[in-house]
């Protein structure tokens, strides 16, 4: 799965380069704006963490140059989020309409929101840490209201834990699950990307799902 997950930015630049040239190639990016709505479900932000070729591009890319300071707190807040949702969606939904049965046209407007989304990207990469973008995606944070409302199989955190903060120090989004060390319900935040690098990274093998 790691593999497969380090090599999936390589479907991103085919996608954009190619979606450039013939746009109708664009309406696959459906497959990314649902399948992690579909999931969450199920196993929270799982598409997020493993098989979101975008997050991939920027775990394996932009983290090499990325400062990896902390994500600002006003990205991560429901009210920003919120609108992010609203804005793209509405962005997107006005788009469409004028280019309804069009494929191509319909194809373009995908492949124009996702290249200047992972624009926005990168420079946030750049400016912060690498997966800024992530913690207010749209799909991903629908994703992550999904698996707040379900709550699909949390993080166990062992007492083992030492809270040597290791896990936030490699967790994508930089989230804390050696904070649920005495909780019997274990690591539930409904980002988690469930990529299980905080369970490698473990010292003490504390965590588990």
């Amino acid at each position: 799965m790691k593999n497969i997950q380090a090599n999936l930015f390589w479907v991103l630049l085919v996608f954009l380069a190619v979606g450039m040239v013939y746009p109708v190639i664009g309406l696959l990016a459906l497959t990314c704006m649902l399948a992690p709505i579909i999931v969450a479900p199920f196993k929270g932000r799982y598409w997020c963490g493993n098989f979101c070729p975008r997050g991939s591009f920027y775990d394996n890319v932009i983290a090499k140059i990325s400062p990896k300071k902390p994500i600002p707190k006003f990205f991560r807040s429901n009210g920003f989020r919120g609108f992010m949702v609203m804005f793209i969606m509405g962005v997107f939904g006005v788009q469409m309409y004028y280019a309804w049965g069009n494929l191509s046209a319909m194809g373009a407007v995908f492949v124009r929101i996702i290249l200047l989304t992972t624009i926005v990207g990168i420079v946030l990469g750049i400016a912060y840490h690498q997966r800024t973008w992530c913690s207010f995606c749209p799909m991903g944070t629908l994703a992550s209201w999904l698996s707040a409302k379900s709550k699909p199989k949390p993080l166990k955190v062992e007492s083992s834990c030492v809270n040597c903060k290791l896990c936030t120090n490699v967790c994508p989004l930089q989230l804390s699950p050696y904070t649920a060390k005495a909780s019997t319900e274990g690591f539930t935040h409904s980002d988690c990307l469930k990529c299980s690098r905080c369970i490698e990274k473990c010292p003490k093998k504390a965590l588990a799902y």
